[in-house]
């Protein structure tokens, strides 16, 4: 599962990159950022409730 958090946060992060590189694409820059918080929001939200419940 982390392994997917990561690899996501990793493309979210070069979406943002390239959008702030070309300026006439700032609105995937604008994407990457929102995409790459709410993906670290679900991963420590996910982390926190495995370890609140480790028998699922």
């Amino acid at each position: 599962m982390w392994t997917l958090i990561v690899v996501l946060l990793i493309a979210w992060a070069v979406l943002a990159i390239v959008g702030f590189v070309f300026e006439g694409l700032m609105w995937l820059a604008a994407v990457g950022i929102v995409l790459f918080v709410g993906t670290l929001v679900v991963g420590f939200i996910r982390q926190r409730a495995g370890r609140a419940n480790p028998a699922v």
